[in-house]
């Protein structure tokens, strides 16, 4: 195959996933109500717990610097963590307890009742989200995951499970980082939008 094909084939593979997310009237409403939970959270003065491994964590940490700082236009920070970011705690933990409680362990310490823990993973299945999704439940914060077609493991553990239309990692990491722009915008203007610049 040629180069040039190769570039097409990917830029065309990536819209038809995300007609395909335009198509489903019941993915559109999930993602309105993911919408929904973080500003409810905001409005309490609560904040945003992210995770995820691989690109995922570039993704969780991409999605709280938008919070943290600004999306569109100046306004306060939203309070924003990303799991991913602490050497110190990641190693301590992934030394102490394990690969698998890296996520969890945080929640337990970090978590507080009325905030809300966004998960990514492509395949639903990554241990660590697992687990922090169960240690989210137990301190009384909400869930959403961002996941592929099947949902796996964390499907049924979240309160909100957002399934991009593909089997196919990169494709599915590309709809989550729109995923997460749009919800980043909405918050952003519900909140804030009497600050934009006309």
């Amino acid at each position: 195959m040629k180069i040039k094909d190769t570039i097409i084939n990917h830029i065309q593979n990536s819209i038809s996933v995300k007609e395909a997310i335009l198509k489903d009237p019941a993915l559109i409403e999930n993602i309105r109500q993911a919408a929904d939970l973080i500003l409810l959270a905001y409005k309490k003065g609560n904040k945003t717990l992210l995770a995820g491994n691989g690109g995922s964590a570039a993704d969780a940490q991409h999605i709280a610097g938008e919070f943290v700082s600004r999306f569109y236009f100046d306004r306060p920070g939203i309070p924003s963590i990303a799991l991913t970011t602490d050497t110190s705690i990641l190693t301590a933990i992934g030394n102490d307890y394990g690969f698998d409680r890296l996520f969890d362990r945080q929640v337990q310490a970090q978590g507080c009742a009325g905030d809300v823990f966004i998960g990514i993973t492509t395949s639903g299945n990554s241990e660590n989200i697992v687990k922090a999704l169960i240690a989210s439940k137990e301190k009384g914060i909400k869930t959403i995951v961002l996941t592929g077609a099947s949902g796996g493991k964390v499907g049924d553990l979240s309160d909100i499970c957002i399934k991009v239309p593909s089997s196919e990692t990169p494709r599915i990491q590309e709809s989550h980082i729109l995923i997460g722009h749009i919800l980043c915008c909405i918050v952003e203007e519900e909140l804030f939008g009497s600050l934009r610049k006309q």
